[in-house]
């Protein structure tokens, strides 16, 4: 039976859990997720855990914080005047934003906190700082 190997583009069903048993993603009735292994196209952790897996196989993988968006960098979040934000812009903690840095690049921020004269943003990945546990069922392998 063929196995997976660095290279090789896959197609898994997922199904990702946070610790708590909440689930934070799914391909559950959508098309499988692809990717080339080993090619940076998703979260280590996942990606080192399809190796050797044949079509149809199922595990369950463990990917500790480090192995997938990190730990929360306190760096990452910047307060900034109220004033400073559009009246038009909804500011309810959670609300997703972007923001421009001076560079022009894009930056994905959550609302993490406002107050009367300051709102704080968090750049931060949603799922930074969390261990994830994944169930997967590899669908097909298309060899390198």
């Amino acid at each position: 039976m063929t196995q997976v190997k660095t290279g090789d583009t896959v197609s898994i069903h997922y199904t990702g859990t946070l610790s708590d048993g909440s689930t934070f993603d799914s391909s559950a009735g959508r098309a499988p997720l692809e990717f080339t292994v080993g090619a940076g196209q998703i979260i280590p952790g996942l990606d080192q855990a399809i190796p050797g897996m044949a079509v149809g196989d199922t595990k369950t993988v463990q990917v500790p914080a480090d192995q997938a968006y990190g730990q929360r960098d306190p760096n990452a979040q910047q307060a900034v005047p109220r004033a400073d934000i559009p009246a038009d812009i909804p500011l309810e903690p959670g609300t997703q934003l972007q923001m421009q840095t001076p560079s022009g690049q894009v930056v994905p921020v959550m609302v993490a906190e406002v107050t009367e004269t300051e709102v704080t943003l968090d750049a931060n990945h949603p799922l930074a700082g969390k261990d994830l546990t994944f169930d997967v069922e590899l669908v097909e392998i298309k060899a390198a």
